[in-house]
Order: structure tokens, then sequence, then C-alpha cells
């Protein structure tokens, strides 16, 4: 038996028929970019994340650099990013003409280590932005406190974790703002590309808006340089469906973590370490081997599809080829050992036995 790592025909076939109605409404509407099923997911989402308001956006890396772009950040500004996570919190930055400044992550979590901070700031820093990585939420009371001591901006990378939460609250409402993407293998997947801009921030709200649509908010008149970056009618309307399902599925997700970390406890494998403070929604469910490719190898043998997120951190990529230099032995050691196993809402109960026998039947071997 294949065990896929996200089979997303397979997850759609429940709920093809409210997706078939979404896209009705929307063809039938005739109207296709920021309309009404635009202005009812953002309101849903923004309800659903505990905050004022939701911006639609063009996908993930779109909404950060526009949350950025609308905190003038820019030319000689630092922005603190974990060392290890998804290029695409750097590029954000990068993209503003800004610097990200790498810190390391914490070796339990994998989100970024707050007591490691302190000594990247200087006088030049403005923001930080942590990533609530596999949908596990970080330490955001630390982060924050430093911010505030530091009178620094915290914008949350929530990408991963639609529906987490920290402490009771949910992720996405926790720093200043937030950014979150929509990329069909996301928690709250779109049929596409799509990201949207979380705040409680009317002024920073605003001000997204203007910059997501040409820095337009009257057709043809344009008061900043913007963008063309603008959730979709269409899009929309398939997460408004979605959003409906999101913590039915979430819960889903927590079923089959606890039962992997059940399964697989005396295996010879680091597995995924909560907080006590997290409430995660397991995008991803990723252990840690000395052994990983090796162990990469025998589940693919076995018929079973694996991920490794990610296997070269931003310093060692071609395009940030200037920190090649910089001594970040966590991110690369984490880079080396991790493996996410199949996660889906939709995963059966025999594959789940499946990925258990054969880790377990590698661990025998070893």
């Amino acid at each position: 038996m294949q065990v896929p790592f996200l089979d997303l025909s397979r997850l759609h076939q429940a709920i093809r028929q409210p997706l078939d109605e979404a896209y009705r409404r929307v063809m039938d509407s005739g109207w296709f970019i920021m309309g009404p099923e635009l202005e009812a997911f953002e309101s849903e989402f923004a309800a659903y994340s505990e905050v004022k308001h939701c911006i639609g956006a063009g996908n993930g890396l779109e909404a950060l650099h526009l949350l950025l772009r609308a905190y003038g950040i820019g030319p000689g500004d630092e922005v603190i990013v974990p060392s290890n996570t998804f290029i695409a919190t750097w590029l954000a930055v990068s993209q503003c003409s800004a610097t990200p400044v790498p810190v390391e992550p914490d070796i339990k979590t994998h989100n970024i280590d707050p007591a490691l901070i302190a000594a990247a700031i200087t006088p030049r820093t403005r923001a930080i932005v942590p990533v609530h990585l596999y949908g596990q939420p970080a330490d955001m009371d630390s982060i924050k406190k430093l911010a505030s001591k530091h009178g620094l901006i915290v914008i949350e990378d929530a990408a991963q974790a639609q529906g987490a939460r920290y402490k009771g609250r949910r992720v996405g409402s926790l720093g200043h703002a937030a950014a979150t993407s929509f990329y069909p293998g996301k928690n709250l997947g779109a049929m596409g590309d799509g990201g949207a801009v979380l705040t409680n921030d009317d002024a920073i709200a605003d001000k997204v808006r203007l910059l997501r649509n040409y820095g337009s908010k009257i057709k043809y008149q344009h008061d900043l340089t913007g963008y063309n970056s603008r959730l979709d009618e269409l899009q929309a309307a398939f997460l408004r469906e979605k959003l409906k399902i999101l913590d039915e599925w979430n819960a889903k997700r927590r079923e089959i973590a606890a039962a992997y970390s059940v399964h697989l406890e005396d295996c010879d494998i680091e597995l995924p370490f909560v907080s006590e403070y997290a409430e995660p929604v397991w995008h991803l469910y990723v252990i840690c081997s000395k052994d990983r490719d090796a162990l990469k190898t025998h589940l693919d043998q076995q018929g079973i599809s694996t991920v490794i997120h990610y296997p070269t951190p931003p310093h060692r990529q071609a395009c940030y080829s200037d920190y090649e230099s910089r001594n970040l032995p966590v991110a690369e050691t984490l880079a080396r050992e991790v493996l996410s196993l199949p996660m889906s809402p939709d995963l059966l109960e025999d594959e789940i036995e499946q990925v258990c026998r054969a880790l377990r039947g590698f661990d025998e071997n070893s």
C-alpha cells in the first residue's frame, strides 16, 4: 500500500459538493476580483483568528512583504528572522531592501529561541518575525516582552498554523500583525495561491489594503506605489467552505499526531516536542534522525512518502551567499536530521500503522 505524504485530490473528495457550489456562486456572479466572496471571507477569517482585520493577498510571501512595507521597513533597517524557516520569511525582508538577521532555533521546538534574540538587536533593528513552524506556536510572550523593551514590531509568520493557539489565543492575534498563506497544502489551503494579513491596527490594515491594490482606494487614483496582490473571488469562495471544517480537520491532525507519538515512542528517533503553552495544529509532524537519509530511503522503499522541511537553510542558499560564513549550527543540524511524516486529515488508520511499522522496522535493523 502506498502512503501519500498529502493527497489533496482525496482530501477534497469529501467536500466536493460545497466546493462545486462555491465555484458556481462565483461563476454565476460574474465578479472575480475584490467582490462579495472576498469581503465575506475576510470577515469570517478575521473573526476566526480573533482579530479586527483580515486583508486577502496574492500569497503568503506577498502578505508578509505588504506588512513590512506598511510598517515603513526599508533600506538600512534590520529584521530578526529565524535561521530555521522556509525562505519566504527572509525573502519578504529582502524585498523591502532591508536586512534579514537570522537567530537560531530552540533545538526542542525548532522555533526561534527567544533567549538568543537580544544579542541580535542593534540600533537598526525594526522588527522581529517569529514563525509558528510546523503549526507549533512560537514562545510569543518572551518575544513580545523583548520587543517591547526595545520598541520593536512583532509580525507573526503564521503560514503553517491556521487555528493553532498559544495560551488559549489564536496565533495571528498575538503580535502587532501577522501574515499567513493559503498555499494548497496548508491546513487552510486554497485551490491555488493565496495569503492574508491579520491585524487589530486600523491604520496598518488601511495601508495594506492600499498597497495590495496598486496603492489605490478609488479606481484610477493612486496614493501609494503599491502592488497587485489580491486574493481572488474564486479562492475566497473555496476558502470560505474549507474554513467551516478547519477545526474538524485540525482535530483529526491532532489525533494522527497523538497516534504517531504513542506508537513511535520507543524508536530511536526524536519525536516532536510540544511546549505547555501550545495547542499546535500539526501542519507537519517532524521527526529527527541522525541517520535521516537512510531512513527516508527505507520509507520510500516501503511505499511511504516523506518530505524534508527543509534540506537547505536560507543562509546556505545561493541567493544569500553573503551569509555563507555565518555560524548557524542548529539550523544546519536540523537540515541534516529532520523528516516530515505523512500528515493529512484524511490519513487512514491502516496508513498510520504502516508508517509506524516501517519506522520500527528500520529501528530494529539499524
